[in-house]
């Protein structure tokens, strides 16, 4: 029997886009004929996963996980919404984020890691899946907070069950896990999920960002003919506006529309100590398509 050394199954990889333990099984049954093992792979439906690579994925879900302390959120990309309530796909996703909470908020160490009862990686189980479902996937992103001796919690809004939706928040509070401080870690949650803030305090904010904010309202300012000292005090009060719509503290707090979010922590006798938000799909350019234009063309008119 051939020698399947481990380039010939890198070589089948790269190929035709299936998994490592695949493409050696391939290569076995084939007794290392590559082009045989390409044969037994598209049979099997997994060399298709290597087509579907370059289309657009902006689907799927978010997902998150819990245990002491920590919170993780991951996305992964399918190209449709239909996917997203596929219970295979769900299940990875659900997977994907429990690994993320022991591997960490590196996305190639995730991709990396051993991907439980397959004897894949994650980035193999991936191609896997996209065999079987018939769609491009991709785990995208990941974020974990880690809250040594403090609370972790997550909120997910539009959650086709629990811990997976379109849109993911996760939240680090300071202070020993007790249900009032859980309650308030879901709050500020949901609180973030809808008021989509730059930053957690003054001192974060983009400085790029907040010179740009100050050169609009400094034009804006000057535009009603004040004197400079009036434009100062003019830029100064817009600023504050501007701290209170982009930064998470200074927000007012959605529950109650009075109360600032700093405050409601404070009172709570915590602090945020990080706070991340996923929304499925942002920043990824979508395709376009003009369905009648496309039926028009498979009929040749």
């Amino acid at each position: 029997m051939a020698e399947i050394t481990a380039a010939l199954v890198k070589d089948l990889r790269e190929t035709t886009g299936a998994g490592m333990m695949d493409c050696k099984k391939a290569l076995t049954e084939a007794n290392g004929d590559k082009e045989a093992a390409i044969d037994w792979l598209r049979k099997k439906g997994l060399s298709a996963a290597a087509k579907k690579s370059g289309r657009v994925a902006a689907e799927g879900l978010v997902g998150v996980a819990l245990e002491a302390g920590k919170a993780a959120v991951v996305e992964v990309n399918a190209e449709t919404d239909f996917v997203a309530r596929n219970e295979a796909f769900q299940n990875f996703v659900e997977t994907v984020a429990k690994l993320a909470l022991e591997v960490g908020e590196d996305v190639e160490a995730l991709k990396a890691a051993a991907y439980p009862g397959t004897g894949r990686t994650v980035a193999e189980e991936t191609v896997h899946l996209v065999a079987t479902i018939g769609e491009n996937m991709n785990v995208r992103r990941v974020a974990v907070i880690n809250v040594p001796g403090g609370t972790a919690a997550a909120y997910v809004h539009g959650a086709l069950k629990p811990g997976l939706g379109k849109i993911g928040v996760i939240v680090g509070l300071e202070g020993n896990a007790n249900e009032a401080l859980e309650t308030l870690g879901r709050q500020i949650g949901m609180h973030v999920a809808a008021t989509r803030p730059d930053a957690l305090s003054v001192a974060e904010v983009d400085p790029a960002a907040l010179e740009r904010e100050k050169n609009v309202l400094s034009e804006q300012a000057r535009a009603s003919g004040k004197p400079e000292a009036i434009i100062e005090k003019m830029v100064e009060g817009r600023v504050k506006k501007y701290y209170e719509d982009v930064v998470l503290l200074e927000q007012t707090w959605v529950h109650d529309g009075e109360s600032k979010v700093k405050d409601v922590v404070k009172k709570a006798g915590s602090n945020i100590t990080r706070f991340v938000r996923f929304t499925l799909g942002e920043g990824i350019e979508k395709e376009v398509s003009d369905f009648a234009a496309e039926v028009a063309a498979a009929a040749g008119v």
